[in-house]
């Protein structure tokens, strides 16, 4: 699988915008190789994306792909939200820690629960979900979100991964609750996981077309933004990683709209 890790010194907002884009090329690809061409024009309106400031971001895009990416909370801080949200967040039991697949329900391999504005509801694999009321900490991480990108979010998705054996199935985030062209803001928290991207074309025993997949690694702390179209046109996943012993909290904040 072609992978692009996000690892090292990330370039400051002026430079990227001074560079032209990075695609991430071959298997072994690092940081700073691959090619230089022209960003494809697949319905990617970087005109109107808010300003990203304050710290230094890393750009990530292939064909109808287009990511920001950052560290939001140095490490004293990333260790004390996360303890914070293992003391505070209250995950779902009973009937809703499944979920209706293709006919079937199907426990789902991980913790998971959702925060949000009052009156939303969200609904995704057969299930709507009620979202609980804002507590302290995901407020501090939500309005951090909000300095550093522009944008506000009125829900937020959590899941809890106890070790490698967690994991998440490929899927898209394009549910009619979201609001349209609004992105995806991802914070990780704890180990670091393989997170792969796969385009939509590129699925099946008998694909379309050859995309190549793009793996990232999520650092303990950090901001993924997975901005329009992102989720249009690419699945993506957290995979079994048996040998990952330590657990993990990603929260996904998104833009809720009531229906």
């Amino acid at each position: 699988m072609d992978k692009f890790l996000v690892r090292g010194a990330l370039q400051t907002t002026a430079a990227k915008n001074k560079r032209k884009s990075f695609v991430p090329k071959g298997e072994d690809a690092e940081e700073g190789s691959g090619r230089e061409e022209k960003r494809p024009k697949v319905d990617m309106p970087h005109q109107n994306k808010p300003p990203l400031t304050g710290v230094p971001w890393k750009q990530i895009w292939a064909e109808g792909l287009d990511c920001d990416y950052t560290i939001l909370f140095g490490k004293a801080e990333a260790d004390g939200i996360f303890q914070e949200l293992e003391k505070e967040v209250e995950y779902f039991e009973g009937e809703r820690t499944k979920l209706h697949i293709f006919g079937k329900w199907h426990n789902i391999p991980r913790k998971h629960v959702t925060y949000g504005d009052a009156s939303l509801t969200y609904t995704y694999s057969g299930v709507t979900f009620s979202p609980k009321p804002w507590i302290p900490v995901l407020d501090h991480i939500r309005d951090q979100i909000r300095l550093t990108t522009g944008h506000t979010f009125s829900f937020v998705l959590i899941n809890r991964y106890k070790d490698g054996h967690d994991h998440l199935g490929e899927h898209r985030d394009d549910e009619r609750e979201l609001a349209p062209r609004s992105p995806i803001a991802s914070v990780s928290f704890g180990a670091c996981r393989d997170f792969v991207f796969r385009h939509k074309d590129s699925r099946g025993k008998s694909p379309s077309r050859h995309i190549e997949a793009i793996k990232l690694q999520l650092e303990h702390g950090s901001l993924l933004m997975m901005n329009f179209p992102t989720n249009r046109y690419w699945y993506h996943s957290l995979p079994i990683r048996k040998k990952i012993l330590a657990p993990r909290i990603n929260l996904t904040f998104r833009k809720v709209v009531a229906l």
